[in-house]
């Protein structure tokens, strides 16, 4: 018999979290699971699913438009966030018991409440102490806000799936994922949108062609995008009215302020004091590329690593994870290399590869492939916006580096184009794909002039 009550506890049952247990079940470890809030994590609760049934909810306001010009008459519209609210909970609350039941049918024990290291094998939980031979730190990230005069007024991204009222007019503060989609999303459901950010431009680390193209896209929307522009200060008045004081010395009233200004690792109160776990110089826990912690018997993965932030993301390291501790024979480590992500604003946007920036950084020579045109949708809709699509090419090699979109179902579209590139497609293989016409997907397969070579 083991000396201990677990093989593998888990700390958080999110993304990561679940998919570990689950197959270290599976390959008959006995294992414990603790979280304190919510089954699924943020992807199910607070991140990627409400975000995209908000998105969804966005996108009816221009498809509404859009009707007319085919022929729709559709008549006054009334838009009630009371009943998205609702419908999101209820949906939620539906996968939440889907979680449970997952984890309940792989035989993995579940234990409602937040753990604490007591030492490098054991978990207090509540009033109850629980062994484990390793121990899996899956706790995810947290919205970070800085503190600044008033900044006990503004709200997370977490807050914002459980507004009870829709506000008339809304402040993004932020220029990544979280903060482009949400500004997006209260945009199309009828809100005043600002979006401040306090760099030159949003989307930080995406290709520039994207970046700039998304920034006039949104502009061209009438959403009100400030660059170069930060948060001094918030004040509340007796109405309720927040009056935020601007870096550049202007001021603006509105009726929410939302940080979407970075998440941080979820590890308050977990105990790493206890055990020889050690942070990075960003405040991470710091994992080898087996996610190995410091302490022989503690294990990190998803987003409270050094990782990229995404589900699959977690989800992938949750696999390897639990393959290398109890299956070893059937073990491959993670590839980071070419991992495709989008950002559900409006229009969708979507990366795979490398960036142009980061190509030439790298030493590539390269030959550069875009097209901006009007899709097809918006010609009788009588919609002047425009997709992109750019291509990043090994003039050498003549391998398709990278492939970058902002465009309706940018996402849908730039996934297939990820198995092409994991294979190590080649220009001339895409050259020598037959496209579906008419779609906006065949662009990837009809450029053939290049817009600049190197």
């Amino acid at each position: 018999m083991s000396e201990f009550d677990f093989d593998l506890f888990v700390i958080g049952a999110g993304s990561g979290g679940v998919r570990a247990s689950r197959l270290a079940a599976s390959y008959g470890a006995r294992v414990g699971v603790a979280e304190d809030l919510y089954l699924g994590g943020t992807c199910v609760n607070v991140g990627c699913v409400p975000k995209k049934l908000f998105a969804y909810a966005a996108h009816f306001a221009e498809d509404m438009e859009d009707a007319q010009g085919y022929g729709w008459d559709i008549g006054e519209t009334q838009f009630t966030w009371s009943r998205l609210l609702e419908n999101k909970n209820r949906e939620i609350t539906r996968l939440n018991g889907i979680y449970r039941n997952l984890l309940s049918s792989a035989g993995v024990t579940l234990i409602d409440g937040r753990a604490r290291f007591v030492d490098s094998h054991t978990v207090a939980v509540g009033d109850k102490t629980y062994t484990a031979e390793r121990i899996l730190i899956a706790t995810g990230g947290w919205p970070y806000i800085p503190q600044f005069p008033g900044s006990e007024h503004v709200i997370s991204s977490n807050e914002a799936f459980y507004l009870e009222t829709l506000p008339k007019r809304v402040t993004v503060v932020g220029g990544g994922y979280i903060a482009i989609e949400f500004a997006s999303i209260f945009h199309g459901v009828g809100c005043e949108v600002t979006q401040l950010y306090r760099g030159d431009l949003f989307l930080r680390g995406f290709d520039q062609s994207i970046r700039e193209h998304m920034a006039t896209t949104m502009k061209a929307k009438k959403l009100d995008v400030r660059f170069n522009t930060d948060v001094l200060s918030v004040e509340r008045s007796e109405d309720g009215v927040l009056h935020v004081a601007l870096s550049d010395g202007s001021t603006l009233e509105t009726d929410l302020v939302l940080y979407a200004t970075g998440r941080r690792p979820n590890l308050a109160g977990l105990g790493l004091e206890n055990t020889a776990v050690k942070l990075d110089d960003h405040g991470y826990v710091d994992v080898d590329r087996d996610y190995q912690t410091s302490d022989p018997a503690v294990f990190a993965i998803g987003d409270v690593t050094h990782t990229m932030q995404l589900t699959p993301v977690a989800l992938a390291e949750g696999m390897a994870l639990a393959r290398r501790l109890f299956k070893p024979e059937e073990y491959r480590p993670v590839d980071y290399n070419d991992i495709a992500t989008a950002v559900f604003c409006i229009p969708n946007v979507a990366a795979l590869g490398l960036t142009e920036e980061q190509a030439r950084k790298q030493g590539y020579s390269l030959a550069i492939y875009e097209s901006r045109f009007r899709p097809m949708r918006n010609t009788l809709a009588g919609r002047g916006e425009e997709s992109l699509m750019k291509m990043v090419v090994d003039k050498q090699t003549d391998r398709v580096l990278g492939v970058h979109m902002v465009g309706p179902e940018a996402g849908e579209i730039v996934q297939g184009m990820a198995i092409a590139l994991k294979a190590g497609a080649t220009k001339a293989m895409f050259d020598a794909t037959l496209g579906i016409h008419p779609t906006a997907a065949e662009e990837f397969v009809t450029m053939r002039v290049p817009t600049r070579v190197d």
